[in-house]
């Protein structure tokens, strides 16, 4: 059955997602246009600190009454923050839509910024910066975007020590009333739903003032790094490529190849690295793909004794697939791909997330393409890309 997807600009300049279900289940989110990409090196990390500060209250409702709203009412709260985006979200039964969207719109409209609270979050942030410091896996993630590009986008999203210790109410609030406008707003929602009475809260609620997001410049460009660390018993390395960004249909044959080298215990590298040599316990590998930015990973957690022979291993893979590459192996991971797309579906918050991050892309219809764009790719699609000529590289080993 084909979705029953609604979209609507306004005319303050909001964007109104919306996919129908039947199930009693509702997932809302509101949005802006703006993340860690649109930060200045010296505030890298205010959007997410934004993003902390919008659920410590407002004039009617303190942090606590913001969570006991929607969980007491069966519902899930959260938010994350993105290179490209903010969101804010919940997962309630559909007959709380309600209490959901006037929660969430409080929270994006009238933020009270306390100072008290605003120090004592920071705290928080800060034990959050060392939190993903020590776990090996999270660090080496973050920090291979390092090695990919320069500026902004080559530092931690959440910022460093340093910028979050400057980051005061003043800037905070500036960059709040700059951002949080309703045309650079998104309002997602996914479930039991009338369209028309979503709008009308929308337009009811949100007036016409007008925000810009600004654009911060940053390089591409491929490092190679070994970090050394006491403490840890094994090696986390991360092998890191640019592919096509996703305004070009060849990033989908970038998601091919991804898929083909680590997607799975039947991918290439998983199947050379674990089954045949017994190198490494992980293998496992991501896209990142936006219309700014867009890059693959390919991820082993090893001795580091082995750290040459397994970048060896995935250079060989890569060649390999590029001159070797078949149109029945092509189609397996199609038919994967496009399977996983499916069950991807199935959670009403999942996919209110593709979604959003589509709508972020362009237009939030093109999700609905994905099978097409993928069943479009032709074999020398992914041969050229997998014809590796430049990458990065980190590894974190023991000391």
């Amino acid at each position: 059955m084909e979705p029953k997807f609604y979209r609507k600009i306004l005319s303050n300049g909001m964007t109104v997602l919306f996919e129908k279900r039947d199930l009693p289940i509702v997932s809302v989110v509101f949005a802006v246009r703006n993340g860690g990409i649109n930060e200045s090196p010296s505030e890298k990390g205010i959007s997410h600190f934004i993003e902390h500060m919008l659920y410590k209250g407002t004039p009617t409702r303190n942090s606590r009454k913001i969570a006991e709203e929607i969980e007491k009412n069966g519902g899930e709260l959260n938010g994350f923050t993105d290179e490209m985006i903010t969101a804010y979200w919940c997962k309630m039964p559909s007959r709380h839509l309600e209490i959901a969207l006037d929660v969430l719109s409080d929270m994006v409209k009238n933020p009270l910024f306390d100072e008290e609270e605003l120090n004592k979050e920071r705290k928080v942030i800060f034990e959050e910066i060392k939190m993903r410091k020590d776990n090996p896996y999270i660090y080496i993630m973050d920090s291979i975007q390092q090695e990919l590009y320069s500026g902004t986008l080559g530092m931690n999203l959440i910022g460093t020590s340093k910028t979050m210790s400057s980051v005061d109410r003043k800037k905070i609030v500036n960059k709040f009333h700059q951002i949080y406008q309703p045309n650079n707003m998104i309002l997602g929602i996914v479930g039991n739903a009338d369209f028309g009475k979503i709008i009308k809260f929308a337009e009811e609620n949100f007036g016409k003032t007008k925000g810009k997001v600004p654009y911060v410049k940053f390089g591409k460009r491929n490092n190679s790094k070994i970090e050394k660390r006491k403490g840890i018993g094994q090696t986390s390395l991360v092998f890191a490529y640019h592919v096509p960004l996703s305004t070009d249909k060849k990033c989908y044959a970038a998601q091919i190849l991804s898929t083909l080298m680590v997607g799975g215990m039947s991918s290439r590298l998983f199947g050379e690295i674990r089954d045949k040599r017994n190198l490494a316990y992980s293998i496992r590998g991501d896209t990142n793909i936006t219309k700014s930015f867009s890059y693959s990973t390919i991820y082993a957690g090893t001795k580091k004794e082995n750290i040459k022979l397994i970048k060896e291993i995935i250079l060989k893979e890569f060649k390999e697939v590029s001159e070797t590459l078949t149109e029945k192996e092509l189609n397996q991971v199609k038919e994967q791909l496009i399977g996983n797309f499916h069950i991807g579906m199935e959670d009403s918050q999942t996919q209110l997330i593709n979604l959003l991050m589509n709508e972020i892309d362009g237009d939030a219809r093109e999700f609905y393409d994905f099978e097409k764009n993928i069943r479009a790719v032709k074999l020398e699609d992914v041969k050229k890309i997998a014809r590796i000529k430049k990458y990065s590289f980190m590894a974190l080993v023991p000391e």
